[in-house]
């Protein structure tokens, strides 16, 4: 009988346990900068202010604030979102908030449990690649 209890299995989940699990903003503003980031069109997030400084917090700090551009209110079952993104030129605009919208929602709904009602998307801007660059080298010469 020894042999029997040696081969249970302990990795089975238990539902009858009860608690409370609550789940921060900072938790659910990052699961949705992720997301964002991860559709095509989608440049770089937040506002012109934001950006500027958010880029030179990334390289001071060598990481990348996942919550720029984006604002959560976050209830015990439900959350809101908005989102600040600069999209590519050429970029069609309402499919890319449409494709936004759903990405985004489906990885905080999987992710967390908690219902997304609402997601607003402000285009803050447009880039255009190279526009950059030809900024930077004419401040050179």
């Amino acid at each position: 009988m020894a042999n029997e209890n040696a081969s249970r299995s302990v990795s089975s989940r238990r539902s009858d346990v009860g608690g409370k699990t609550t789940i921060a903003d900072s938790v659910v503003a990052v699961i949705a900068g992720i997301a964002t980031r991860e559709v095509d069109g989608v440049h770089t997030m937040g506002g012109g202010a934001s950006r500027a400084a958010g880029a030179v917090r990334d390289t001071v700090s060598r990481s990348t604030d996942f919550t720029r551009g984006v604002k959560v209110e976050v209830g015990e079952k439900q959350a809101a979102v908005d989102l600040d993104v600069v999209v590519l030129y050429g970029t069609e605009i309402a499919d890319a908030a449409a494709q936004i919208r759903s990405h985004v929602a489906n990885a905080v709904e999987r992710m967390t449990g908690l219902e997304v009602v609402e997601i607003n998307v402000n285009v803050r801007d447009v880039y255009v690649p190279g526009e950059d660059n030809e900024e930077e080298e004419s401040r050179v010469r």
